[in-house]
C-alpha cells in the first residue's frame, strides 16, 4: 500500500495581502523556514518515508529538504508537482485582478474548471499534472511511505481527485503553510486519511 504525506510549503511573501504566487520563485518567510522545521520533525516521529519528492520551485524544495535531512532519505524535483501557471497575473494582488479584470477573476472564484489563465495554464492542465504526479506515487512505490511537498493549487488539484470531487470543489478545500495531509491506498481504493492537519505548528 502506497502512503502519501502530501504538504503545502512554508509561509511564503504574497499571502497576505494575497497575490497570485505561480511561478515566482519566491523564498520561505522566517516564519516559513520555522514551520518546514516543525513540519520535518513531526514527520519523522510519526513516519518513515523512503523518498521525498517536492516542486521545482524554491519554497517547496527549501521546505522539502529539512524533512528529507530528518528522515535520512533523498528529495527529487517532480516538475508536475509545480504551481499553476497564472500567465499575465503572477505577482499581481488579487485586488488589482479583480479591478482589472472583473469578469475572468469572478469566474476564478465561482468556476475555476472553466478557466485558462491568460498567457498561463488551464485549470485542466493542473488538473492533468496533479493525476500524473499522483500515478507516479503510486506507480513508483506501491509499498512505500513517501512524502510530496508541493503548493496550495497542485494540492488541492490532488486531493480533488482523491476524493472524487467535482472541479468546482476546488475552493472547498483548505491548504494552509505547511499543513499536511495523508492519503493511503491502492489502485483500487484510494483514501484520505488526514486533510490540512496542522496541529504541529501550534506546539
Amino acid at each position: 500500500m502506497t502512503k502519501i504525506i502530501l504538504v503545502r510549503h512554508g509561509h511564503v511573501p504574497g499571502i497576505s495581502p494575497e497575490r497570485f504566487r505561480g511561478r515566482a520563485d519566491i523564498e520561505l518567510t522566517e516564519r516559513g523556514v520555522a514551520e518546514a522545521r516543525k513540519t520535518a520533525d513531526w514527520i519523522a516521529r510519526f513516519w518513515q518515508p523512503t523518498i521525498v519528492y517536492t516542486s521545482p520551485m524554491k519554497r517547496c524544495r527549501d521546505t522539502g529538504a529539512p524533512i528529507a535531512t530528518r528522515c535520512g532519505v533523498d528529495a527529487q524535483v517532480i516538475d508536475d508537482l509545480n504551481d499553476i501557471d497564472y500567465g499575465d497575473w503572477q505577482w499581481q494582488t488579487h485586488e488589482a485582478v479583480a479591478a482589472e479584470s472583473p469578469a475572468l477573476y469572478r469566474r476564478w472564484r465561482t468556476n475555476p474548471q472553466w478557466m485558462r489563465f491568460p498567457h498561463g495554464e488551464s485549470f485542466q492542465d493542473l488538473v492533468a499534472r496533479a493525476a500524473d504526479a499522483l500515478r507516479l506515487a503510486i506507480d513508483r512505490h506501491p509499498a512505500d511511505t513517501i512524502v510530496m511537498v508541493g503548493h496550495e493549487s497542485i494540492n488541492r488539484a490532488i486531493l480533488l481527485q482523491v476524493l472524487d470531487q467535482p472541479l468546482s470543489a476546488y475552493w472547498k478545500l483548505v491548504q494552509d503553510p505547511c499543513a499536511i495531509n495523508e492519503i493511503a491506498g491502492v489502485d483500487e481504493s484510494v483514501k484520505v486519511v488526514g486533510l490540512n492537519e496542522a496541529t504541529h505548528l501550534r506546539l
